[in-house]
């Protein structure tokens, strides 16, 4: 990888914007390795959990308009690539963490959303700046902001696309967490822990419905939530599940 850092311990992804420099400003080459690294860890059942994240005290910048790709390429050409990458990481079925600090805007932003869950230090700041650039949202932002803070604010972000601290941003409900920069990289990395040593199966069903949940009417909601239980149940670390209660210890989960 050029742009980015992967590494793997633990049943945990971690994925590193490598561009500090640049604020982790994403060139074309970056959308790809990240559309590249999700699809790969998506059939790959030992990275239990993906955290995203980015060098150098910042998350990202957004795209990088000093790239000559960037510059030389057809806007919907350029868009593919980014599209890419955003619907990479929503069909992840692991959860997945935004580790957030410094900068997190524009597409860069939306990366941040785009996880399952997101932890930020509280010297991260986050803006939907698009507008001030002349542009529209993208990297999935006009899916995910409704669903995080309602259509209206939605609409207040992305029209004025002011600059949020983490405070801010955690109390409109962008956030999970805002913790001390020194505290960052500790609870993150106690969070995927969890989330490594839980039950993969049970981790994805749950995720697919909740993502889902805002097209499906309740009885659909029901019927799946039946159907993803039958299949927990029966499943070998559903059977490990029951055993390790009866038996007062931890489960370990395999998968299958």
């Amino acid at each position: 990888m050029e742009t980015l850092i992967v590494e793997r311990s633990g049943g945990v992804l971690t994925v590193t914007l490598n561009r500090p420099k640049r604020l982790n400003a994403a060139p074309m080459q970056m959308w790809r390795e990240l559309a590249e690294v999700f699809t790969q860890a998506r059939h790959r059942p030992e990275d239990r959990v993906v955290v995203v994240t980015g060098a150098g005290g910042a998350f990202c910048a957004g795209v990088d308009l000093s790239d000559p790709e960037v510059a030389g390429a057809h806007p919907r050409v350029y868009m593919r690539v980014v599209d890419d990458a955003a619907l990479a990481l929503h069909r992840l079925p692991q959860p997945s963490i935004a580790k957030v600090d410094g900068v997190a805007v524009g597409a860069g932003c939306n990366l941040a959303l785009g996880c399952d869950l997101v932890v930020a230090s509280s010297e991260a700041r986050f803006s939907e700046i698009f507008s001030r650039r002349g542009l529209s949202v993208d990297f999935g932002g006009t899916w995910l902001l409704p669903r995080r803070v309602g259509l209206h604010k939605a609409k207040e972000l992305a029209f004025f696309g002011e600059i949020l601290s983490a405070a801010e941003a955690a109390d409109l409900g962008l956030l999970n967490r805002v913790v001390p920069r020194d505290e960052l990289d500790e609870f993150v990395g106690e969070w995927a822990r969890r989330l490594a040593e839980g039950p993969p199966l049970a981790l994805a069903a749950t995720k697919a419905m909740l993502d889902d949940s805002f097209s499906l009417g309740f009885a659909d909601a029901l019927e799946r939530e039946g159907t993803s239980q039958v299949l927990n149940i029966t499943s070998e670390d559903g059977r490990e599940a029951i055993v390790a209660f009866l038996e007062k210890r931890e489960a370990t989960f395999k998968g299958r």
